[in-house]
């Protein structure tokens, strides 16, 4: 046990830094990652819940194939395909990468989050003359959003662990900064062990920043009913 701690001290003192760098590094292919996948899983619900077969087909297949091919596949074959068709750094090439990836999910939990919101609301705007596009984004896309945000939480998590992959596309996140360590020192138990502490950290980190968020929105879920009752009293 003491053989231990002490590896983990030695690992800690000589490439502590390097793991702070390689952090900062999983932070922001993580957060441009899910930007992209924001984007794309948007769009993609919307065909799904278009009038339009084809939309919806080309949705379909989309989600179908993300859904059902490892990860790892995928990053290659994007990472590979992206690159062969435009000049990108690794950084940009990876994060596109698991954009699409995590953008599958995202549209389905869009779509649900969407179609769960009643039906009335959407033929009460149209009856009041309020184009389809207008009350999505004025009145359905609103509660939705509301609606979607636990499960884009936990989609936003499972992001950041997914981004360990781009190791094998030569990014110096966290994962490839600990197989270049323990490739130094040796200790691949130990190093392992210390980096699962920075991922354990940064995903506690995101979980407290998105109980925040859901803490905001049902204090303003609160004030929404409580402005009710005040209405109805008065």
């Amino acid at each position: 046990m003491g053989d231990f701690i002490n590896n983990i001290a030695q690992i800690f003192q000589v490439h502590g830094l390097a793991f702070l760098k390689a952090s900062w590094v999983t932070i922001e292919i993580t957060a441009v990652s899910l930007v992209f996948a924001t984007i794309i899983g948007l769009v993609f619900a919307f065909f799904k819940i278009s009038s339009s077969k084809l939309l919806q087909r080309i949705a379909d297949v989309y989600i179908t194939l993300i859904r059902g091919t490892p990860l790892i596949v995928q990053l290659m074959f994007l990472y590979y395909g992206i690159s062969s068709i435009v000049t990108l750094s690794d950084f940009t090439a990876g994060a596109l990468a698991l954009g699409i990836h995590s953008g599958a999910y995202i549209a389905e939990i869009f779509r649900g989050a969407i179609q769960s919101i009643d039906r009335g609301q959407m033929e009460a705007a149209r009856s009041l003359g309020m184009p389809y596009a207008l009350a999505m984004r004025r009145i359905i896309f609103p509660q939705a959003l509301k609606r979607a945000i636990p499960p884009l939480g936990n989609q936003f998590i499972i992001g950041l662990k997914d981004s360990s992959l781009v190791a094998y596309i030569a990014v110096t996140e966290l994962f490839n900064t600990a197989l270049s360590a323990q490739g130094e020192n040796y200790m691949p138990f130990e190093t392992y062990f210390v980096v699962g502490i920075y991922y354990l950290v940064l995903v506690l980190i995101f979980t407290i920043i998105l109980n925040k968020v859901e803490e905001k929105l049902d204090v303003g879920k609160g004030k929404s009913k409580r402005a009710q009752r005040e209405v109805r009293a008065a």
